[in-house]
Order: C-alpha cells, then structure tokens, then sequence
C-alpha cells in the first residue's frame, strides 16, 4: 500500500492527526504508538478503533514527515485526515475497504461451505471428493486469506508480530499439512474418508487433511472482520452526520442600504462580519448576530430540544440550525474552526480519539500477547508429542491455539464504547472530553450547583404583582410596564416583559425621565406616573400604605427587587422582580438523588435568596456569599471531607472551581473559559442534561467494564481448551471471530440510550 506523505507542518503547539492505515489489531495500534513515542518531544496515543493517532507535543513540534516516517517504519501507513469538503466530495468511494472486505468474505464463504460440508457429512464424499476439497479450498487461502499473508509478511521482516501473524500461520500450517497428506501420504487414496471431530484422532497425521479448518477459518474471520468494520463506521455515524450539517453554500448581500447585491458564494468563503440571508427552510451558514427579521429557528441539532427558539434583531444563532420561520439577515461572528459546529465535533473527536486506562492496561497486554500465544502454540505442539500422541492430536491443538488467541476482542473493549457512547452524547447535547471523565462519573458523590444561570435562568423575570386595595392590577401594569418599556436597566426590561405578556401593547409614554439610582418617571395616558425606589415616591410626596409596605419588606427579605407604583399623589402597587428558576431545576435535583449524588447549592448570592431558591428546587445543604475567587476553596474543602466532587456551572467565575472540581460540568449557553475548563459540555441549558450526562458516562463506562471482562474471560477459557485439544481449529476461527463481533455489538447498545427527559430532547434519527 502507497503511502500519501503529508507535507504540512504542525504549527505551534497543536496535537497533530493522522489517519494510520494497515492496523489490524490492538498489537499494531501499539506498535505504532511505541514508535511514534520514540520522537523526543512526542506523545501520542493510537487508536485501534477510530485508526487514528493523536500527536502532542512539548517544544518545539516534529514535523509531519517525520511522523510518517516513524509509523512507516513500524510496518504502516499514515496520512493527514481528509479534509471536511475532500470527504463531502468523495462521499462515494468506488473503493470503499468495508465493501471489498465483504465481497472478499462472501466469495470465500460460498467456496467453503462445501468443503465443511463435505467434511462433516460422510454421505457426501464421493470418489476423490478430498480433491474437489482442495479446489475450493485452495482460492480461499491463497486469495480469501492473502490480507493476512501480506501483513504477516511484512511484521516477519520486522520482526514484529500481530494477529494477522496467527491467522497466517494457522491456515497455511493447515493447508501445508493437507497438502502434504494427500501429495506424499495417504489422505489422496480413492476410499479416504474424514469425518468432522470436536476430539481429536489418535491416527498417523499423514492420513487426515485440514482443508475445512484452513477454509472455514478464513471465513469465519473474514466475515467476523466485515461486521466489525461495519460496527466500526456506524459507531462514527453520529460525529460524522454531525460534520455534515452545516450548510453548503449562503447569499452573501453584498453593499449597503435597502437593496443589497445578493451572491450565492460556497460556504468556506464567508468572513467574519459578511451579512447573509437566511431563508425560511434553510440552514443558518455559520455562528452570527441577527440584524433583521424575526424567525423561530429548530435547534434540536445542537441542543437536543425540539421545541423552536425564537430569535429578533440582536439574538445570536448557530450555524447549521435551521431557520424555520420567517427571513433572517445575519452577520457573521464566527465562521470555520471557530464555530459551535466545529467545535463541537472536535470535542467528540477528540474524546474518541482519547484512551481511559483500562484501555492503556489492555493495550500493554494486547503487545504482549502475540509472541506469548505463538510460545504457547509451539508449547503444546511439544507437549503432545512428548506425550506419546500422534502428529495430528499435536498438529490440531497447537494449530487451535494460534487461532483462538487473537487479542482483537481486547483491542477493541474501550474504543469501540467510547465512540458509541461520545457519539449519542453529542446526538444528546453531551459532549465528553476524553474517557478518563468516565471513571471519574463513577466516583462522583456529590454534586455543586452554581445558582444563577445554572439552577436558574440568569434573567431578571416579573414574578409578582401586589396592587392597594381599589386598584385594578391589569391597570398598574400597563402604566408601569409604559414607563418602563423606555429605559434600559434589567430590571425595567424585566417588567416591561412580563406587563407585555399579561396585558398586551403597551401605550407610549412622554416627557420620560431617568432618575439616577432611585427609577423613572414620565405621562402616561396624560397620568404622571413613578416607578422606583420608596423614597422615589416619597419625595414626591406618595407614601405607601401598609399592605404595599408589607409586600416590600417581604420580597426584600428573599432577596428580591421589589419596586413601587404610583401616580396622583398615591402609591398604587408593589412590582416584584427576580432571577426566575428554570422550570427542569426541581426534576434534575430529583434525578441526581436518584444517582445518589448530594447536591450543594453554591452562590455568590446572599442567603435569603439562596435559600428561596435551594427550597424551590428541593437542596436541603447551601453555601452562599461566596466570591468567586473563594468557589475553589469550597471545592477544595468538600474533597478535604472525603467526597467526591462534580461542579455545574456557567460563567467565567466559575471557571476555576469547575477546573478543582472531580468532574467538571458547564452548562452550553455558558461562557467559553467555563466550557474550556470542564470535562463535560451540556449544550442545551436544562440542568436534566447534567444527570443524563451522568447517566450517559456511567452506562459508557459499564460496557467498557463488560467488553473487558468478556474479552479476558474469552482468551482466559479458550486457550486451555485450545492447549488440551478440546477445541477444534475451525471452532476457534469461528469464536474469535464472535469474541470481536459480541464487544462491537455490545458497545452499538449504547445508541439506543435514552434520556429520562420526555420533552423531545431525544433526537435519534
């Protein structure tokens, strides 16, 4: 195989990608990180599953020729990945290796099964039917089993060894022996008969032919490499679906004023402040600021969330959402690398391409384990022979044990979970950061909500209205909300909103004024109106009654902004603004008791308003007026107690606790230093997503923990049965093969995870 040699040079200190091509097994995979480790300055880690290798460095970085040259070295090859558009233009390749590797086992298969047939069945061999055996056994282990014969060539001259050196030498020690037997023994004779053995014969080898074993394991592990491969790609489906939403090409309006030259331009062209259409069906082009029109646009792709956010001048937007509603004129803030999209993807990517430890302990065993298994087979070919039994007795075990002991199972235990599990992550709005973050979930105890923005919304939000006895509360509104609609401050927008929403358009006010620290005042309807502070309303004269007073003192104790109402000389009501709870807060409160996790709520708010919320959502422990600079130090001190802590949150203050943190979640719609710090990125702003993502980890780790087991027990059983002659060859072909494709199986489980949300955030396509 020709090998592409990259001429790009790594810049800075980026980690580096290539794509390693003739990897058969976890041995190669290791093999070629051990080579790659040798470069001064380099860590690289290799991938079995995803046949990629991820290259840091420290220092100055190695170029990538020199990389290439390393893994050349080990017997592979290795490329820079394709670029997003090559793969979109080549989408359809004549030359697709899963495609070939079926036709290759299919052929093979239909070749073989007469010859098991013919072996197992007495009835049906006819006169010199052990020749019409060696017919249509012969293609399949010259040209159905050549893969392996090339690769096992090329590791003897490097006097290396993988699983493809076990299967080579397996079938061709089978087919060579019956060879042999029906040349120059007896196995050629008119009245041979050969009848199927699980046991084995104690006759003179010269006698018996392995054509079924040499055919059908070629088969069998042929067609066991096809649906491993297959499982392989459909374990990528989901990063590559979402590398492939982003739109093709945009109009790009080209001039200013209210008629804009429009230009269709290909996507990769756009720059940072180009303005351009989006129409109603189409996918926003990239991340941006709405400059005109109001839509609602489907973010299910990015957050899960199938319910439709409404966006209007002044919203941002992501690009490969889709605008479902009406006309949107967007300027671009971020394009290429920049965006959410591709960030996205490269999070997912790079916890795929990612190893937990578990899977660093395999892989040293995987390395080792070749050479062992191939001292193992000589062994038992000693063994028998020593002990008085026949050639064939000794020839059959030690041929069992070179195939069963394949280490593939083993090789692909964790990254085969991993990208499953990362990739219905990021279908989910879950992006996992590398899989040691799986251990840690399993640890976790305790779980440290920050408040605002994270339990609650982080928008102040109209949550009460009291009126003085007389007046009528939809009128109070409408002239506060009037008043209010003409300044800025959050507070004012808060109830401008929320009078808007219960009593519909609002009138327009004259002669407004803003007065500095204390509110506003302006006509309303000709009524000189006040909205403030108390003492607002008390320099004009307006002093409140009881019930309003009370009302006041009430929400100020909870840590509220109440804010006061009146006009002619008399107060008319009390308005209560405050930073509203999400309406999921309380269910993933619940959730994370039911994964026996104590949640803290942690904020830098004062303690009546911490505590208000804390027994809205259902958090009996809280610590409040916290600064930021001290939110490490209560982490730090809760995992001084002994716990285990995971840390939610979504600002810039919070960036630090979330880094001390066990395991750090940040909440999507948070600040980029907070999503950079954490090791889970929950996209949508629903803290449920943080319990599924708990899940999500979990239930990734468990089949990991599963694939291992069963891939350790497998080689654990199998090769004493081998060794005893309990197992015959084509039967170890045949549950070699099984062992890799039960780990892909088990681990494309995870695609059928499901989040206990019930709102829609389910998006399995």
């Amino acid at each position: 195989m020709s090998t592409s040699r990259a001429t790009a040079e790594p810049t800075g200190t980026e980690p580096v990608e290539l794509a390693i091509g003739g990897m058969t097994c976890a041995a190669c995979a290791n093999r070629v990180e051990k080579r790659l480790n040798k470069l001064d300055g380099v860590s690289a880690t290799v991938n079995f599953a995803t046949e990629k290798a991820r290259v840091s460095f420290e220092g100055t970085p190695t170029p990538v020729d020199d990389l290439v040259a390393q893994v050349e070295k080990a017997g592979y090859t290795a490329t820079v990945p394709r670029t997003e558009a090559e793969t979109a233009e080549t989408a359809v390749d004549p030359n697709d290796p899963v495609r070939a590797l079926w036709n290759r086992a299919v052929v093979s298969l239909v070749l073989s099964v007469p010859v098991i047939a013919m072996a197992m069945v007495p009835a049906l061999q006819f006169t010199y039917w052990q020749w019409a055996s060696l017919t249509l056994a012969a293609p399949v282990v010259v040209w159905g089993a050549l893969p392996f014969h090339v690769a096992a060539w090329k590791n003897l001259r490097l006097g290396t060894a993988t699983m493809d050196t076990l299967v080579s030498l397996g079938v061709s020690a089978a087919f060579l022996w019956s060879l042999y037997a029906l040349f120059l023994g007896t196995a050629g004779t008119p009245g041979m008969t050969h009848a199927f053995e699980l046991t084995i014969a104690r006759t003179d080898g010269a006698g018996n032919i392995y054509l079924e074993v040499a055919a059908g394991v070629t088969s069998f592990i042929l067609l066991g490499k096809y649906f491993e491969a297959r499982s392989k790609r459909r374990a990528g489906d989901a990063l590559r679906a979402l590398l492939e939403l982003g739109a093709k090409e945009v109009t790009v309006l080209r001039g200013e004023g209210p008629s804009p030259r429009e230009v269709l331009v290909p996507v990769d062209r756009l720059a940072v402040g180009d303005r351009f259409l989006v129409r109603p069906g189409e996918r926003i082009a990239t991340d941006g600021t709405v400059e005109e029109g109001t839509s609602a646009v489907d973010m299910s792709m990015l957050t899960g969330e199938s319910v439709p956010e409404e966006v209007s001048p002044g919203s941002s937007v992501v690009g490969a959402t889709v605008n479902a509603g009406g006309r949107l004129v967007v300027r671009a803030t971020r394009v290429g690398s920049d965006t959410q999209l591709a960030q996205m993807a490269r999070l997912v990517e790079e916890a795929q391409s990612g190893k937990a430890e578990v899977q660093r302990l395999a892989d040293r065993v995987s390395g080792v384990f070749v050479p062992i298994a191939i001292l193992i087979a000589l062994g038992t070919l000693g063994a028998w022979l020593l002990a008085g039994q026949s050639a064939t007795a000794a020839f059959t075990a030690a041929v069992a044990v070179l195939i069963i002991a394949c280490p593939c199972a083993l090789g692909l235990a964790t990254p085969m979970a991993l990208m499953v599990g990362t990739g219905r992550g990021a279908q989910l709005g879950i992006l996992i950061k590398g899989p040691e973050v799986l251990e840690n979930t399993r640890r976790v105890d305790t779980v440290v909500l920050d408040k605002t923005g994270t339990v609650t919304t982080g928008r102040m939000a109209l949550t009460g209205v009291t009126v003085a006895d007389g007046e009528d509360e939809r009128e109070v509104l409408r002239l506060a909300g009037a008043l209010e609609n003409a300044s800025e401050h959050p507070v004012a927008r808060a109830v401008a909103s929320g009078a808007a929403d219960r009593v519909g358009t609002l009138p327009a006010p004259e002669g407004f004024a803003n007065v500095e620290g204390l509110g506003v005042r302006g006509t309303v309807d000709g009524r000189a109106v006040l909205v403030g502070r108390v003492t607002l309303l008390e320099e004009h004269g307006t002093s409140l009654p009881e019930q309003l007073a009370t009302a006041l003192r009430d929400a100020e104790s909870e840590g509220r902004t109440a804010v006061a109402v009146g006009w002619e000389g008399r107060a008319r009501g009390v308005l209560v603004v405050a930073d509203t709870v999400k309406p999921t807060s309380a269910e993933a409160v619940r959730r994370f008791r039911e994964l026996d996790l104590t949640p803290i709520l942690l904020t830098g708010d004062n303690e009546a308003v911490a505590r208000s919320v804390a027994a809205e959502v259902g958090i009996d422990e809280v610590i409040a007026e916290v600064l930021p600079k001290d939110k490490v130090d209560v982490v730090r001190r809760l995992q001084a107690e002994g716990r285990t802590v995971a840390m939610v949150g979504d600002g810039v203050n919070d960036a630090a606790a979330l880094a001390q943190a066990d395991l750090g979640l940040s909440m999507g719609t948070g600040t980029d230093v907070a999503i950079e710090a954490s090791d889970l990125t929950l996209v949508r702003g629903d803290l449920r997503t943080a319990a599924d993502a708990v899940r999500l980890s979990r239930r990734t780790l468990g089949t990991i923990r599963g694939n291992l087991f069963w891939a350790f027990a497998y080689n654990a059983a199998a090769l004493p049965l081998a060794a005893a002659g309990l197992l015959n060859p084509m039967l170890a072909g045949a549950a070699m093969a099984f062992s890799s494709v039960f780990v892909v199986s088990n681990s494309q489980r995870l695609r059928r995870f499901r989040p206990l949300a019930t709102d829609g955030a389910d998006r399995t396509p």
